[in-house]
C-alpha cells in the first residue's frame, strides 16, 4: 500500500517536472519571455537616459536656450514676433 502511494507521488512529482509550469515543456517559452523583457528593459533604459539628459539640459542654473525654445513652441505654441509660421496641410488618405 504504501509503495503504491510512494510510486504515486514519485510520479506525480516526474511529470510536473516535465509538463509543470517550471518543468521542461515550459523551458522554451520561459526563455522566451526572459529575452523579450531584456529587450523592454533595454528599450525603456534607452528612453531614461534620454530623459535625464533632457532634465540636465532644463536645469534651472544653466538651461539650454535651444531646448527651452523648442520646447516652448511646441507645447506651449509660441512664437517670437519676427518669426514666421507656416502652416502645411496634412496630405488626404
Amino acid at each position: 500500500m504504501t509503495q503504491g502511494i510512494a510510486l504515486a507521488v514519485l510520479l506525480v512529482l516526474g511529470g510536473l517536472a516535465i509538463a509543470g509550469p517550471s518543468g521542461l515543456l515550459a523551458w522554451g517559452e520561459n526563455l522566451r519571455l526572459l529575452d523579450q523583457r531584456r529587450a523592454t528593459i533595454a528599450t525603456l533604459s534607452h528612453e531614461r537616459d534620454e530623459l535625464k539628459v533632457q532634465v540636465n539640459a532644463l536645469n534651472p542654473s544653466n538651461a539650454d536656450p535651444d531646448l527651452v525654445g523648442e520646447l516652448l513652441r511646441k507645447d506651449l505654441n509660441v512664437v517670437h514676433p519676427d518669426e514666421v509660421v507656416i502652416l502645411l496641410d496634412k496630405p488626404a488618405d
